[in-house]
């Protein structure tokens, strides 16, 4: 009987750090879990891959659904997905992609970067990063072989992209004292590992053997990305690690679409 009640508390904690990871990195309405003490970020993070297995099934069923129910022609299909994900998640990571392209395009150094990504207007680079970033994801959806595979492809993006945030966020200093970065705070190795595992074994699980190309293509991406942001404003925002997500999602669509495509 302890073993039970011992093995209830561990899964209901489970839940909750999926249900506080989902609060902020989705806009579905999940209540705040109830508790004294709110878990931090960095302690939920190892869950950033299962919320990219819902949002990305959200969308991958939108896509499914303008094929097989409404006979639409592929990158209509590949648009609907992408709306639908944009609606679930918010637009966080397309506002920090914008954000990102914005400030390390126009700022000339670090701290005047940082200046621009905190301004909530939108200039040219923004814009440019985002008609971009969707029309590219749209156009890799409509050249896969199927809808199917499409489907997958946004599901594996979604998941191994939000890992991938999980460890930029473990690796990475953060570039401000303040912030949504800096107050996520560092996870531990061991929330690193799961969210990488978490990452592979749905990358295997849906795409087989193309999921070593998939997971080598987002490691590489987020290494880059990663990279950049040292050099330009050295380290990471909130805005650099949605930024990561969407980069690592871009890259993943256009391997899967090369690949079987």
């Amino acid at each position: 009987m302890a073993n039970a009640e011992k093995n209830i508390d561990i899964v209901t904690a489970w839940l909750r750090d999926v249900q506080t990871a989902m609060v902020f990195l989705t806009r579905l309405p999940v209540p705040v879990p109830d508790t004294d003490e709110p878990r931090p970020l960095a302690a939920v993070a190892w869950s950033f891959p299962v919320i990219g297995l819902i949002v990305g099934a959200i969308a991958g069923g939108v896509l499914m659904a303008g094929t097989t129910w409404l006979d639409l022609y592929p990158m209509t299909c590949g648009l609907l997905a992408l709306a639908a994900g944009v609606l679930v998640t918010g637009a966080l990571h397309e506002d920090a992609l914008a954000d990102v392209a914005d400030g390390f395009g126009g700022g000339g150094d670090a701290k005047s970067k940082m200046e621009i990504m905190r301004d909530s207007r939108i200039g040219a680079y923004g814009v440019l990063a985002l008609i971009f970033s969707v029309a590219i994801r749209a156009a890799a959806l409509a050249s896969m072989a199927g809808p199917g595979t499409a489907a997958l492809a946004l599901i594996v993006s979604a998941v191994v992209s939000r890992s991938l945030m999980v460890a930029a966020l473990y690796q990475m200093p953060s570039a401000r004292k303040d912030g949504l970065g800096a107050s996520a705070g560092k996870p531990s190795i061991e929330s690193v590992a799961v969210a990488l595992a978490i990452a592979a074994a749905v990358a295997f699980a849906l795409l087989g053997s193309v999921g070593w190309m998939v997971l080598a293509t987002g490691v590489a991406l987020a290494i880059a990305m990663g990279w950049l942001a040292q050099r330009q404003i050295g380290g990471h925002t909130g805005d650099v690690l949605g930024s990561i997500s969407q980069v690592v999602e871009i890259a993943i669509l256009l391997t899967v679409s090369a690949m079987l495509g």
